[in-house]
């Protein structure tokens, strides 16, 4: 396996990209198609980034319950 390759493999893995998508990616690095790859990095990184604003949204709901929490304390 080659460093590009090996690249591709782990990068995807550690951003936890699912085993069709790293699969997807190989099948087009092996084909050379380079700008159809990096199109479809680009959407899985919306994807995550959509991902990561729901998860700052729960977040960001939790920190208000919290605050409205601690106002019940306060007498």
């Amino acid at each position: 396996m080659g460093e590009p390759m090996e690249i591709l493999l782990t990068g995807m893995a550690d951003a936890g990209c699912t085993q069709e998508e790293i699969k997807r990616a190989v099948c087009l690095l092996k084909a050379g198609s380079s700008n159809e790859l990096t199109r479809f990095l680009k959407q899985c990184r919306c994807v995550l980034m959509e991902q990561m604003h729901e998860s700052q949204e729960r977040v960001d709901r939790m920190d208000y319950l919290i605050r409205q929490t601690d106002k019940l304390n306060v007498k």
